[in-house]
């Protein structure tokens, strides 16, 4: 069976930094070539992407509107996927979600109906 479980949100100030993972079990990053999305939602909004990286070579994607701040990473050997948030802003405040696909999906990989499976969240509070 596939989890996926986040830890790591909590509330910072804003131009703070957190480093959100997600740790997966029931697969290994090294045996299939999954993509793993981080993701958030907010309240009253839609969830939406905010970064991939594929296990297969190691490409990663960003939202626009997180490029230049937040950094996605992998490390194999501990099956988990790091967010590294920096010059965080009160509209990065949402529950963040990674999950997981079996593909590489590439340009398309902030379609949520890519991803298989999905992490319980963790909540990202940014205070002005």
């Amino acid at each position: 069976e596939v989890q996926l479980v986040e830890s790591g949100g909590g509330l910072v100030q804003a131009g703070g930094s957190l480093t959100l993972s997600c740790t997966a079990s029931g697969f290994t990053f090294d045996d299939y070539d999954y993509d793993i999305g981080w993701f958030r939602q907010a309240p009253g909004k839609e969830r939406e992407g905010v970064s991939c990286i594929s296990s297969s070579d190691g490409s990663t994607y960003y939202a626009d509107s997180v490029k230049g701040r937040f950094t996605i990473s992998s490390d194999n050997a501990k099956n988990t996927v790091y967010l590294r948030m920096n010059s965080l802003k009160p509209e990065d405040t949402a529950v963040y979600y990674c999950a997981a696909g079996e593909g590489a999906y590439g340009t398309s990989w902030y379609h949520l109906i890519l991803y298989d499976y999905w992490g319980q969240g963790t909540q990202v509070t940014v205070s002005s």
